[in-house]
């Protein structure tokens, strides 16, 4: 959907070059990196992304980055199953512990609401390999705001 937009220019002042959705999907970067949303529930959200060439890191393992750009995504998704359509939040905290490195296949993270407060929300994803091992724990916090204008 964002393909043809990847290497557009966002200049400050200036409309967004892309039409952006509230509705609970991916956004151009997670579209890019290959995420795709398998599961969104109020208990529970699902997300994969595979592993390829573009997410490895010197020693041939998925990136670090990538990982914690799974999870955050995953959990922001279930966060925003909880709230009232056109709600935004925004990230306050996170942490990401790593137990097995991801050397192949399709990447699967498990996000779950832990608390939920009148202006706070907190969660917890877990990450597995393509083999079904637990690759990475991640939580994070993050404060729900109003609504703000796209463009």
């Amino acid at each position: 959907m964002y393909e043809k937009y990847y290497d557009a220019p966002v200049r400050e002042g200036e409309p967004f070059p892309a039409p952006l959705s509230r509705d609970i999907a991916c956004a151009p970067f997670e579209e890019y990196l290959g995420m795709k949303i398998e599961e969104s529930g109020r208990d529970r959200t699902v997300l994969t992304m595979p592993y390829t060439v573009k997410l490895a890191q010197a020693k041939g393992l998925m990136h670090g980055g990538a990982i914690a750009s799974l999870a955050h995504t995953t959990l922001a998704v279930a966060i925003k199953t909880h709230l009232p359509a056109g709600s935004d939040i925004e990230i306050l905290t996170f942490s990401l512990r790593f137990h097995v490195p991801i050397r192949s296949g399709l990447v699967r993270a498990s996000g779950t609401i832990v608390e939920a407060g009148e202006k706070d929300i907190r969660g917890e994803v877990l990450i597995y390999t393509d083999k079904g091992e637990k690759a990475a724990t991640f939580s994070a916090a993050y404060r729900k705001e109003r609504a703000r204008k796209l463009d």
